[in-house]
């Protein structure tokens, strides 16, 4: 065939790193995953694939090019193929040994953190294989892979049986921290651990809105932010994650461009309220994570200048230098005094990654507990039997080449926000005595 058009990107092209296989021609795009194991196409349709590699820009030569789902977004570079590899349009039916290779494959060339969380994992994984038979049943095989993953203990990990067994096949990592003491609480109830989980969950926000906000705060974006003011010019800003501020219809998914369009007017009216106040207190102690995007669009409200906030890179790739992440000053409603960033080990993915950010600002002081160490974007990486598995393959690093995957961010002014003892009330009572901790000698007695 002819060389594709260097304009429209036609063609196939290799990722560095991550192991895709991506084919841009005029009707769309299609994604095949490869590892040395083999080679598997991606259920994704064209129009979900042009959600994440819609923008092209030109790479060092001809032949290379970065891929990403819009400017700023994380770039993925490539390189020209002649051809899509043979193997990865052949009819293949796969083994359970196989298989078994296909995920010891997937996670040897792009797991990110095996030093940091398990340097043995591998090792134990080979002397597994011996148990895996040709005819092995998906439940066997199944339990074996949750198993070994287990051991990781990374919140980035998971194991998705495909639709029809995924009521019988189930992975769910190791509790730790919060969660386990959640979990032990449920056992010394006799109550199932997500029902136990829930009712900590509406406990956690009614105590903020009555207890802390003293019944004058508000609980808006989808019921994800929570804001006021916590004491006489102390303002009071919670994120609960960095999405999921629009309802979602069923089936549909709301894009990253309807979730900030939800959250900047409710950023816009809480950061007006707080022109006069000395201090704020942004709570991420309880974010479950969301887009990288929309952290970055908090933590641009906070700055006054341009600022190195944090770069990233994925394992395997060759020759791609470390993204920076710059934080730009925002032209909307923004708050330039203290600031007290409050996280805990339930603080994870782009709730750390707000975190990350923030902290390269001078007017931020970080307050808590550590974060649970998992800030990478999730590999998704679905198995030729039509299971998936997800895992962390990026790096990410502060502008002091800081990387604390494993380990969490620690707080620079320890606050234990979630006791033990009291697992029910101590958040509000530990924000309460921060609250009042900040509020300056001369001020009145109403915000």
């Amino acid at each position: 065939m002819s060389r594709p058009s260097d304009a429209d990107g036609y063609g196939v092209w290799r990722s560095r790193g991550y192991g895709w296989l991506l084919t841009v021609t005029p009707e769309g795009l299609r994604l095949h995953h490869e590892t040395a194991a083999g080679c598997t196409p991606d259920p994704a349709s064209s129009a979900e694939l042009v959600e994440m590699f819609g923008v092209q820009e030109p790479g060092p030569s001809a032949d290379v090019r970065d891929f990403l789902a819009g400017p700023g977004e994380t770039r993925y570079r490539f390189d020209r193929l002649a051809a899509l590899p043979a193997r990865c349009d052949t009819p293949h039916v796969w083994s359970a040994l196989e298989m078994f290779d296909v995920f010891r494959a997937t996670f040897a060339e792009h797991y990110a953190s095996f030093p940091q969380r398990d340097p043995d994992w591998l090792a134990r994984l080979d002397a597994q294989r011996s148990r895996v038979t040709p005819g092995m049943d998906g439940r066997a095989l199944f339990t074996l892979f949750a198993d070994a993953l287990r051991s990781l203990n990374d919140a980035h990990v998971e194991l998705l049986a495909d639709d029809a067994s995924s009521d019988t096949l189930t992975y769910e990592p190791r509790p730790t921290g919060t969660f386990e003491m959640l979990e032990l609480a449920s056992l010394a109830m006799d109550r199932p651990a997500r029902e136990v989980q829930r009712e900590w969950m509406r406990t956690y926000r009614d105590a903020i809105l009555q207890t802390l906000l003293r019944g004058e705060g508000h609980h808006v974006a989808n019921q994800r932010v929570l804001w006021g003011f916590a004491a006489p010019r102390v303002a009071y800003l919670n994120l609960l994650t960095m999405g999921g501020f629009v309802a979602g219809e069923e089936g549909r998914t709301p894009t990253l461009a309807q979730e900030l369009a939800a959250l900047e007017p409710v950023l816009d009216e809480a950061l007006t309220a707080f022109a006069g106040a000395d201090a704020v207190i942004l709570d991420v102690s309880n974010n479950r994570g969301g887009y990288d995007a929309v952290a970055r669009a908090v933590a641009e409200r906070f700055t006054a200048k341009p600022v190195h906030a944090y770069s990233k890179w994925a394992t395997g790739a060759k020759d791609v230098p470390p993204q920076v992440f710059t934080l730009q000053p925002s032209s909307r409603p923004s708050f330039h005094g203290p600031v007290y960033v409050v996280t805990s080990d339930v603080t994870v993915s782009a709730g750390e990654v707000l975190t990350l950010a923030l902290r390269a600002l001078p007017n931020v002081v970080h307050v808590g507990t550590a974060t649970r160490g998992a800030f990478s974007d999730m590999l998704v990486k679905p198995l030729p039997n039509g299971w998936t598995v997800h895992l962390s393959n990026e790096h990410y690093a502060d502008a002091q080449g800081r990387d604390y995957e494993a380990r969490g961010l620690p707080p620079q002014r320890p606050l234990d926000v979630f006791k033990g003892e009291d697992m029910w009330h101590s958040h509000a009572r530990a924000i309460r005595a921060l609250a009042d901790s900040l509020v300056p000698p001369e001020a009145n007695t109403t915000p």
